[in-house]
C-alpha cells in the first residue's frame, strides 16, 4: 500500500511540512492514494497545526466527510498538527463501485496509522468510525496514544430500527448496486426532504442547522457518483463492525488506553443506551453534553473542544499502553 506523502511521520510532535516543506499554518488540503485488493482509492485529508499529531475521523454516513471535523480540527489545530482524512467510499469526490465491507475499514484505518500518521498523541473518531479506532486499539500491540470517541456507534439505522438484521437487507444493497433501478432507488431515499428529516430526527439538534450554504454541501455529498454504494452499506449495517453490544462494551474493556467518550443529551434514545453503557465501563472518562445529537462535534464545536482539549493536554504519567491515566 502506498499514499502520497502528507507528512514526515518521524517524531509525534513535528510540525506538518506540505509536499515542499514548508509548515502548516492554515487548512491545507492533500491527496493520498490507497490500494484495496488491486485499485488505487483516491481521498482527500485536511492537515493544519503543529504540535503533537491528532488524527480525526468522520462518522460513516450517508452525508458524512471530513468538513464535518473543520470547525473541530480549527479550534485544536490551535495547539495540535491536526489531520481530518475521508473514509473510502464516503466524502466529497466520486467514488467507485466496491463491496464495501467491515474489513475494508479495518485495513483503511491500519494503514493510516502505519503509513500516514503513524503514533499519534490522540484519535478522535465520531459514529461508526469510534468503533473502528476503538476495535483497532483493543487488537493492537503497539500504544496509539489516546482516544476520544464522539457519540459512538456501532449498529446502523436500519438495524437499530428494526432491532436487528433482516434478510432483505442484503437484498436492498444487491438492488441499488444495479446499475438502472439503483440510483432511482438511492435518490428516493437522499432527496432534500429525506435528508432535512433525517438531520433533524438523528443529527442535528436544530433543525435549522441544516439550511442553506450546508444543506447544499450535504447534497452534493449525496449525490456525488458513486455514493449509493458505501451508503446503502451503511444504512443496512452491513458496515457494521460488531454484532452485539456485549462485544462493543468488550473492546472498551480490552482497549488499554486512555478513553473519552462524548455525546450530546440529545442523542436519539437507542443510540444514546449504547453510549451510556459505554461510558459505564470502568476506566472509561465521559463528557455529557447538555445539547447535542449524532453530530454534536458538527453542531457544538465550542463545547466538544471545550470537554476535549484538558483530555488531550494530560500528560501520560503510566507506561505507555495504560488507561490509569484517563
Amino acid at each position: 500500500m502506498q499514499a502520497t506523502e502528507i507528512w514526515a511521520p518521524s517524531r509525534d510532535c513535528a510540525p506538518l511540512p506540505t509536499l515542499r516543506g514548508a509548515v502548516l499554518k492554515a487548512m491545507d488540503t492533500r491527496m493520498l492514494d490507497w490500494n484495496w485488493r488491486g485499485q488505487t482509492i483516491r481521498l482527500a485529508a485536511d492537515a493544519s497545526g503543529t504540535g503533537p499529531k491528532v488524527l480525526l475521523l468522520p462518522a460513516l454516513s450517508s452525508i458524512s466527510t471530513r468538513r464535518e471535523m473543520q470547525a473541530l480540527q480549527a479550534r485544536l489545530a490551535r495547539r495540535y498538527s491536526t489531520l481530518a482524512v475521508d473514509w473510502p467510499g464516503f466524502g466529497e469526490g466520486a467514488r467507485p463501485q466496491l463491496d464495501w465491507t467491515p474489513d475494508a475499514y479495518a485495513a483503511f484505518l491500519a494503514f493510516l496509522l502505519t503509513s500516514v500518521i503513524a503514533h499519534p498523541h490522540a484519535v478522535i473518531a465520531a459514529g461508526h468510525a469510534a468503533t473502528y479506532v476503538l476495535k483497532h486499539a483493543a487488537g493492537a500491540t503497539d500504544a496509539m496514544g489516546r482516544l476520544v470517541l464522539i457519540a459512538p456507534t456501532w449498529r446502523g439505522p436500519l438495524p437499530t430500527m428494526m432491532g436487528g438484521q433482516r434478510p432483505f437487507f442484503d437484498r436492498l444493497c444487491r438492488l441499488v448496486d444495479r446499475p438502472a433501478v439503483g440510483p432511482l432507488i438511492y435518490r428516493l431515499n437522499v432527496n432534500p426532504f429525506m435528508v432535512r428529516r433525517m438531520g433533524a430526527g438523528h443529527v442535528y439538534a436544530d433543525p435549522a442547522f441544516l439550511d442553506g450554504e450546508r444543506m447544499r454541501q450535504k447534497l452534493n455529498v449525496v449525490r456525488a457518483p458513486g455514493a449509493r454504494f458505501a451508503s446503502v452499506r451503511f444504512v443496512t449495517g452491513r458496515l457494521d463492525p460488531l454484532a452485539s453490544r456485549e462485544a462493543f462494551l468488550d473492546l472498551a474493556r480490552r482497549a488499554a488506553v486512555p478513553i473519552l467518550v462524548v455525546y450530546g443529551a440529545e442523542t436519539p434514545p437507542k443510540s444514546r443506551a449504547e453510549m451510556a453503557a459505554l461510558a459505564a465501563v470502568p476506566g472509561i472518562r465521559t463528557a455529557r453534553l447538555p445539547r447535542g445529537k449524532l453530530a454534536v462535534h458538527e453542531e457544538f464545536p465550542d463545547a466538544t473542544t471545550n470537554a476535549i482539549e484538558p483530555f488531550l493536554a494530560e500528560a501520560t504519567a503510566a507506561a505507555p499502553g495504560s488507561r490509569s491515566s484517563a
